[in-house]
């Protein structure tokens, strides 16, 4: 008489340990497939926004602004800053993206007169519309402000010289540009517009320790300016234990409003490299020391802010020529810095 022989206590252990490796081997790698594909689509919808910025010159003669400053006619003494539209505004109509560009009037300052500068009652509903093409799948995905819909994706405005002012600036974009591809002498090829930076949080602030749990990736420095423009420097910022904060200024997490084109925002540069250790280090201007009533530079934004990313090793990047590279962490300093310029005669990229 045949009799199946049953499994004992021991063999079935050996099986589940040998089912346990297995699984131990196997979820890494289906982990790092996922997130090569993450990096992928992140690199895909780049590509889209530098398809986007080549429609734009080709349409208008020039790239997009990085933000917009300018006097509000119905209130000419209203901060010129507070018109604050991003590039990724600007670049709505050739997204694809009609029904998000007619919930918006660039017309108007995003920012209004009134108490506590608020949103245009007609901008509302589009400033807080999350845009799944703004944002890489490997962060956050979700809004990190009340209201306002995040952006991963960044403009370029160069090399941060100059204390990381938005005015001027040597990259592709700073307030007010109106750059053509004939402008880069360095070539469409060597010079870099977009890249991607990590959303935030806010710093949660201990009455007895002072701030805890900031990390560069996720929070930045908040420096307070008093007199004229801001002053930044490596010392001030490296010994600043001053963030941004729910108890305190600058309580706006990185990334936290894609129509808003300052630094904290939809804007960066490469004074720090991709995934710095330093954090990001932000100032505004308190005081306007421009003649007459008008206040053009009032409570602009100057900053240093990285390149940043959940992709392992480095950024997704979009160049001048459109073209979408992923940049490794270890490029060297200065010529991450040479990527960001429109002029500078210097070397060409990898």
């Amino acid at each position: 008489m045949n009799r199946s022989r049953a499994f004992t206590l021991v063999e079935l252990l050996v099986v589940l340990a040998i089912i346990g490796v297995l699984v131990g081997l196997l979820l890494p790698a289906v982990q790092q497939m996922r997130e090569s594909a993450r990096r992928l689509q992140c690199l895909n919808q780049l590509k889209q926004l530098g398809t986007a910025l080549a429609n734009h010159e080709s349409a208008l003669a020039r790239l997009p602004s990085a933000a917009v400053s300018k006097e509000y006619p119905a209130d000419p003494q209203h901060p010129h800053s507070f018109y604050r539209w991003s590039a990724l505004a600007q670049l709505l109509p050739y997204l694809e993206n009609k029904n998000l560009q007619d919930l918006l009037d660039l017309s108007v300052p995003m920012y209004m007169p009134g108490g506590g500068y608020p949103i245009a009652p007609q901008n509302q509903a589009g400033v807080s519309q999350v845009v799944s093409l703004f944002l890489c799948p490997s962060d956050l995905g979700e809004p990190v402000k009340t209201g306002l819909g995040p952006t991963n994706y960044v403009v370029s405005t160069g090399s941060g010289s100059d204390g990381g002012t938005p005015f001027e600036t040597d990259g592709l974009f700073y307030v007010n540009s109106q750059i053509r591809h004939a402008d880069i002498s360095d070539g469409s090829s060597n010079t870099i517009a977009c890249s991607e930076s990590l959303l935030g949080f806010d710093t949660n602030r201990d009455a007895t320790s002072g701030f805890i749990g900031a990390t560069p990736e996720r929070n930045y420095k908040f420096l307070l300016s008093f007199a004229g423009l801001p002053t930044l420097s490596d010392t001030r910022c490296e010994n600043s234990r001053s963030f941004n904060s729910t108890a305190g200024v600058g309580n706006d997490p990185r990334g936290f409003a894609w129509a808003s084109g300052e630094y904290r925002t939809a804007s960066y540069n490469h004074y720090y490299g991709p995934n710095a250790s330093e954090y990001d280090c932000i100032s505004s201007a308190t005081t306007d020391p421009s003649p007459g009533p008008e206040k053009p530079i009032l409570y602009s934004a100057w900053g240093w802010r990285a390149a940043r990313s959940a992709h392992p090793g480095g950024v997704n990047t979009t160049w001048a020529d459109g073209s979408c590279r992923f940049v490794q962490n270890d490029v060297d300093l200065a010529v991450w810095r040479s990527f960001s310029t429109r002029d500078g005669a210097e070397a060409s990229a990898p």
